[in-house]
């Protein structure tokens, strides 16, 4: 079932590339679908087996060297913050090296404006200046991947689909659609799947603006 998931404070410590053998810690959180709440996993520690080994699939020449802030505000006039690697192009310009975990409308390898904010203390997101043709959509996975387990199953058949992923860890993963991979087969897949899911980049809204 498809979901809006909510956005929580989190920085991201590691690059797409650096998370080779290392799972990110994640808060808490809840889905903001009344129909399918249950709470966010916790977080496991970095682990050696093989979901670590398969995170990080895809590397850029270019080590990152740059985090850059997005905010995301929310509707009692809060917001909350994620922070992603990216390599400094110059200009106030970065190209992400991660798949974003809250954010929305960016995904890996997106080119972004994002000046210097003092107040953030980090490059701060503006605007996407290009898009990399890779999309994101995420994923739940109740109960959380372990070898052999459905939910493995269902990973391992979307790498089949061609997608790669990020995981903040074994209950909650930001899936990457390269540009040969066809979004509506992914859904489908998903959907028949009856797994917890959202469109990230893009959004539900701006796939289909008359239902939003």
């Amino acid at each position: 079932m498809e979901c809006q998931f909510p956005t929580a404070q989190v920085r991201s410590n590691t690059s797409r590339s650096q998370r080779k053998g290392q799972l990110a810690r994640l808060v808490t959180e809840r889905p903001r679908s009344a129909n399918d709440a249950q709470p966010f996993l916790q977080a496991d520690p970095p682990t050696a087996g093989r979901l670590s080994q398969t995170l990080g699939l895809m590397t850029q020449p270019t080590s990152p060297d740059s985090k850059v802030l997005f905010r995301m505000p929310e509707d009692d006039g809060s917001a909350h913050v994620e922070t992603l690697w990216a390599t400094a192009l110059g200009n106030d310009e970065y190209k992400l090296d991660n798949s974003p975990f809250y954010a929305y409308s960016v995904s890996w390898e997106d080119i972004v404006y994002a000046p210097f904010d003092k107040t953030e203390g980090f490059p701060t997101f503006v605007h996407v200046v290009k898009k990399s043709g890779h999309r994101t959509i995420r994923v739940i996975f109740d109960p959380p991947v372990q070898e052999g387990n459905e939910s493995d199953v269902v990973l391992q058949g979307l790498v089949s689909l061609g997608c790669t992923y990020e995981g903040a860890n074994r209950g909650y993963m930001a899936i990457d659609l390269a540009q040969g991979v066809q979004l509506e087969i992914v859904r489908r897949y998903l959907i028949d799947h009856k797994v917890q899911w959202e469109h990230a980049d893009p959004t539900y809204a701006e796939l289909f603006p008359d239902e939003a």
